[in-house]
């Protein structure tokens, strides 16, 4: 007799997600991507992209060969300590279809978006509806890719296994890979962006996107490998690790928990695709708006579906209620990000204010913001956490920790809907950028500013539900390190801040982020003096550049490949201190340390992150309300101003930010995964 597992719905729903996503890029692929000058940008494009992708991946691939080969000689059992060899084969080959995942979400995920950009641009000559139409579904292309394949990865892994600690080897690949791309693009994408501004706007008068500016293709591929490849991995590994987290406690706990969160995940990703299917726009319509109704919609929908479900399935309503609570803080997190970002409300507004005295005061004003920023998203995590754990802790040892796990999970549950919104904000950049280069007309760059604003915001808030999800995940994979720990020694595990072990792992933890957000920093910084020189040189040395003679052509190709080879230079260093760091602790200190060490980490991340991503996203937006009229208007001396903040928030908000919920999301993986190693061989 056939009987249907409840689960499996979370396979079913996967395959469902990426036989729609299919569906999308054949309507965007259908449309006209408009005029020869627009193909041949758009082509320029999606070639730099491409080629960066590539030559990333070629990269990394020597890092996951030798990863996958550490964790077949070590792990889950040292291979001449153990008579099950098939379980370190087992975790290797799960590790390396994590990482083929990871890349392959972010790189189908930049290839639609490459194709939507120009079609988008060209849908703008008719109107602002079919131009957000083309670029929200080339934008969910990516989201319901995204969701269908991490979860599809999920279920495959566990199907063949049953053993959700085999899932953490396919996670962990997810996370690694997300760690570098998301570092790796961001470095790309600042690295041509500070260019093209400094040099274009700044130095040489220059609009946004001149055809003249020999930054201006490198600066719109950065966009893709960094906002649309790099965050589709991100949000791929948060997905995968929170989905992980849940699981994994629940296989402590027993029963049914274990399997519950594939059921809740797999009916997200159904509203997630019925959110995509309500986002419209009309003519007069406020494209921000709607893409905020769509999330909304999303969310309320996906209550209603696990709400039934445990109904039906006999689940624990506490449980169910955990997981709207994270959906509700998600929520918060996202109008708190809207509010001090979106280009609407008082604190862009201010800072446009300021940048009439000047850059400095524009730089004090939006980071005085963006440290403002961190409070409501960190009590919003602490409540959600607070209440989830109260929720349900009475039903037993361990539970109240699972309820932060559900949380965590119903914060992310609607990652497709949330992927959609973030890849929309690139497509909408990109696709200004190529009616600036092909020469559209006001009119057109006017309907696509309204989508490049709208996207700027989204992309804003997109990164705060990823930070918000990666808070209370990680504090779970905390709470599993301990309880595994304990399984492992036989022991009680504690993390009392006043062990002075412990205390030594979270002062250093806390220092792992300022240290990583420092090099990658430091690493646009040296990359974009590459790109300054070169941009300065071909302004200096090709006769009638500037002028725009048509003879005079830039050399877009030498910028990027500055940005392509200086990036690739920059990512691993970054990465591997974090990593390294990681295993010196807890094969030096013990386990006791490396739980403070994950706490300080956590903490820091977190503050560090949310600060980032909205302090960037606020000086962007205030540079474009000057942009839009406000201050003297472009070329203003408060423009100039307002471009240097922008500046200076670029790498905020695009490379240090957004990969610290990479970061501590690795590193809380690395100490999960190597756990029996640093019991056996730690010094301490």
């Amino acid at each position: 007799m056939f009987i249907f597992n409840p689960w499996w719905i979370a396979p079913i729903s996967a395959l469902i997600s990426i036989l729609v996503g299919g569906y999308l890029r054949s309507y965007v692929n259908r449309q006209d991507p408009g005029t020869e000058r627009m193909r041949f940008v758009s082509d320029a494009i999606k070639e730099g992209a491409r080629a960066f992708l590539n030559r990333m991946f070629k990269a990394l691939g020597l890092f996951v060969a030798a990863m996958a080969i550490v964790l077949l000689i070590f792990l889950p059992h040292p291979i001449w300590a153990t008579d099950r060899p098939l379980e370190n084969i087992i975790m290797a080959l799960a590790y390396l279809f994590g990482s083929a995942c990871s890349a392959f979400a972010g790189y189908l995920g930049m290839d639609v978006a490459t194709d939507a950009n120009v079609r988008s641009a060209n849908a703008a000559r008719r109107g602002i509806t079919e131009a957000f139409n083309i670029a929200f579904r080339g934008g969910a292309v990516m989201g319901l890719s995204v969701i269908g394949l991490a979860l599809l990865g999920v279920s495959v892994v566990y199907l063949l296994t049953g053993n959700p600690n085999m899932v953490t080897g396919f996670s962990f690949g997810a996370s690694a890979m997300a760690l570098f791309a998301k570092a790796g693009g961001g470095i790309y994408t600042k690295t041509a962006d500070i260019g093209a501004d400094l040099v274009g706007k700044v130095e040489m008068g220059l609009p946004e996107d001149d055809p003249r500016n020999p930054a201006v293709i490198a600066d719109n591929v950065g966009d893709n490998v960094g906002d649309v490849a790099g965050m589709g991995s991100d949000l791929f590994d948060s997905y995968v690790v929170s989905l992980l987290a849940v699981m994994l406690l629940g296989n402590v706990l027993g029963g049914r928990l274990m399997e519950l969160p594939l059921v809740y995940a797999g009916l997200g990703v159904l509203a997630s695709i019925l959110g995509v299917a309500v986002v419209r726009v009309g003519e007069g319509g406020d494209p921000g708006r709607a893409l905020n109704r769509g999330t909304y919609f999303t969310c309320l929908i996906y209550a209603i579906f696990t709400l039934i479900a445990s109904w039906l399935l006999g689940y624990d309503y506490r449980i169910w209620l955990s997981a709207v609570v994270g959906l509700i803080a998600g929520v918060i997190i996202g109008i708190t990000s809207d509010y001090f970002t979106s280009i609407n409300r008082t604190p862009a507004r201010k800072t446009a204010e300021a940048s009439v005295t000047g850059a400095a005061i524009n730089i004090i004003t939006g980071f005085s913001y963006g440290l403002l920023s961190v409070f409501p998203p960190l009590i919003g995590i602490a409540l959600a956490s607070l209440t989830a754990y109260n929720l349900c802790s009475p039903l037993g040892p361990g539970y109240g920790v699972y309820g932060v796990s559900a949380a965590a999970f119903g914060m992310l549950s609607v990652v497709g809907m949330v992927v959609a919104n973030d890849s929309f904000g690139p497509i909408g950049d990109n696709a200004k950028g190529i009616a600036e280069q092909s020469g559209l007309g006001d009119e057109v760059i006017e309907i696509l500013d309204r989508l490049d604003a709208a996207g700027n915001t989204s992309k804003a808030i997109t990164k705060g539900f990823a930070i918000g999800a990666a808070g209370l995940t990680v504090i779970s994979l905390l709470a599993a390190f301990r309880e595994v720990a304990e399984v492992l020694t036989g022991e009680p595990v504690s993390f009392e801040l006043m062990n002075p072990l412990v205390l030594l792992g979270a002062l250093i933890g806390i220092a792992i982020p300022a240290v990583f957000s420092a090099q990658v920093m430091l690493g646009v910084s040296r990359n974009a003096f590459r790109m300054i020189e070169e941009v300065r040189r071909q302004f200096r040395e090709i006769p009638g550049l500037r002028e725009g003679r048509p003879d005079a052509r830039p050399d877009y190709a030498a910028c990027v490949d500055i940005a392509t080879r200086g990036a690739l230079r920059e990512l691993m260093p970054a990465s591997l201190v974090a990593i390294a760091t990681t295993l010196i602790v807890g094969f030096i200190f013990g386990v006791e340390a490396l739980g403070g060490y994950l706490a300080g980490s956590i903490f820091s991340g977190l503050l560090f992150a949310l600060l980032m991503a909205n302090a960037g996203g606020l000086w962007d937006n205030a540079k474009k309300y000057i942009e839009e009229g406000a201050y003297g208007g472009k070329g203003s001396e408060a423009h100039k101003a307002a471009v240097i903040g922008d500046t200076v928030g670029d790498p905020f908000k695009d490379t240090a930010g957004p990969s610290l919920n990479t970061l501590i999301t690795v590193i809380s993986l690395v100490a999960n995964v190597f756990l029996p190693l640093f019991i056996l061989y730690s010094l301490l």
